[in-house]
């Protein structure tokens, strides 16, 4: 009997909280909704180990950063070859495996096929149409691999809610009606005097772009734009008469920070926004339609549940567990989680400990943010993480350290490998060790504007293609 597919959509950047589907204000995910409505939605599911490269190595091999060793968006070498990805493991089992969008990430790895499309930067129209470029891409491989006699897990990395926001129209406004040139706002005025994105951000703005709520309205409908665009594949499934025997995942590695936390537009910060994500399972037949889980869960889980369901069996000690026992609300196949290590080296080294309560965040080197060493904050009264009480409340600050050292040393032991997040000292990919001081990170850490990192881009191929005339 022919093993079913999986479709997965891996969508870059998208936070939880600015989905309908999750209680947001604005329709920003209609599809999306609906799609819930047929499906699992998990309320509470985290992805502990940000940015993206970390976030996908875990989701893609089950996982945590210590089973991984991966914890920098920049990590130095392939995925270690002491774990295995899913696509391998599905390739073993006979699937036709492609990725769309996400190829040379070290994360990416064991896919059979790997296709690209434009998704980063403005088109002629100043607008960036990165799903219907992506649409055009997939749908059509789709098609392929259904003619043929595998089953298949095609992977769509969904670039829309990533920097630059730049829907087309009309989704550019329809979550905005003002002048977002308005030279009274000042909401704009602190990031553009911080020099490390201040040009990089300002470069795919509107020229005289004073309005932070104009901004966060574009990554809205970068949202919005995206999810019509995933219906336009969901279609494509009906149509092809697929959809009983193919397992849908939506999902993303990490979520976003707008005006927020000094941290503009960009997913670092070990704050709520950028750990919390979605995940949205629909497979008729196996799963229930329209069922909520609210309980904790982790990115790491998702590639036991994968294999559970398709019903392949490995003799992998996976670090996450399937969470089909919460589905079925079979509780004792389940070790419920209530907190867990955090990490992030984006742009900081960072980690620390979340519980239900309490968020503790510890600098492991000087941040270009002049953020305080040691942050602590109530995540049940103070849901937004605006009042660090680490001086006010010293004893829990000792006490969730300690909670968090011992895991680790747990964690070293079971792999018999240093903390990764010891060992990567040129997370930055600088060439050079950890920060001495928060004005060294500042001075150092700088994106640029679109165009430069467009002529880098181009700068790099045509090295590659040099390299390649020379052998």
């Amino acid at each position: 009997m022919k093993k079913p597919n999986i479709i997965m959509f891996g969508i870059d950047s998208l936070r939880r909280d600015h989905m309908s589907s999750y209680g947001y204000g604005r329709l920003t995910t209609p599809h999306i909704d609906k799609f819930a409505k047929e499906g699992v939605l998990f309320e509470n599911y985290f992805s502990p180990s940000i940015p993206t490269t970390p976030g996908y190595a875990s989701m893609l091999t089950g996982m945590d950063c210590f089973g991984t060793d991966v914890v920098a968006l920049r990590h130095q070498g392939p995925l270690g070859e002491h774990v295995q990805t899913l696509p391998e493991i599905l390739g073993d089992h006979g699937y036709q495996t492609t990725c769309i969008g996400f190829t040379g990430n070290p994360s990416s790895r064991g896919f059979q096929k790997y296709m690209d499309y434009a998704g980063w930067g403005p088109d002629e129209t100043g607008k960036s149409p990165k799903a219907e470029n992506l649409n055009k891409v997939a749908i059509p491989e789709l098609k392929r691999l259904v003619e043929d006699d595998q089953p298949f897990f095609l992977f769509m990395r969904h670039m829309d809610p990533h920097s630059p926001y730049l829907p087309p129209a009309p989704f550019d406004r329809i979550f905005y009606d003002g002048n977002e040139c308005d030279p009274t706002n000042t909401s704009l005025e602190k990031l553009k005097e911080f020099k490390p994105f201040a040009d990089y951000i300002t470069s795919w703005l509107p020229e005289g772009c004073t309005d932070a709520d104009y901004v966060d309205a574009q990554y809205d409908g970068a949202i919005a734009y995206m999810d019509a665009c995933i219906q336009k594949i969901l279609t494509s499934v009906q149509t092809l008469g697929i959809e009983e025997e193919t397992l849908i995942i939506i999902t993303s590695d990490h979520g976003e920070t707008l005006n927020e936390h000094d941290c503009w537009y960009d997913h670092h910060g070990l704050y709520e926004h950028n750990l919390v994500v979605p995940l949205i399972l629909k497979f008729p037949g196996k799963l229930p339609a329209g069922k909520r889980v609210e309980e904790y869960t982790l990115i790491k889980d998702l590639t036991p549940t994968i294999l559970e369901l398709l019903d392949i069996q490995t003799d992998i000690s996976f670090d996450g567990q399937s969470l089909l026992p919460l589905v079925h609300k079979d509780n004792r196949r389940f070790e419920k989680t209530s907190e867990f290590y955090i990490t992030e080296c984006t742009w900081m080294r960072k980690h620390g400990w979340r519980t239900p309560e309490w968020k503790l965040i510890r600098a492991l080197e000087p941040d270009l943010h002049f953020k305080p060493e040691v942050e602590l904050y109530n995540v049940f009264t103070d849901p937004l993480e605006l009042n660090n009480v680490a001086d006010r409340e010293p004893e829990i600050v000792k006490a969730l350290t300690a909670r968090m050292e011992a895991y680790i040393a747990k964690r070293e032991h079971a792999t018999g490998r240093t903390n990764p997040m010891y060992t990567n000292l040129k997370w930055h990919g600088l060439d050079q060790g950890p920060f001495k001081s928060s004005q060294e990170a500042y001075d150092s850490m700088y994106i640029g504007s679109i165009e430069t990192a467009q002529d880098l881009q181009a700068k790099k191929k045509e090295e590659g293609k040099a390299n390649e005339s020379k052998v």
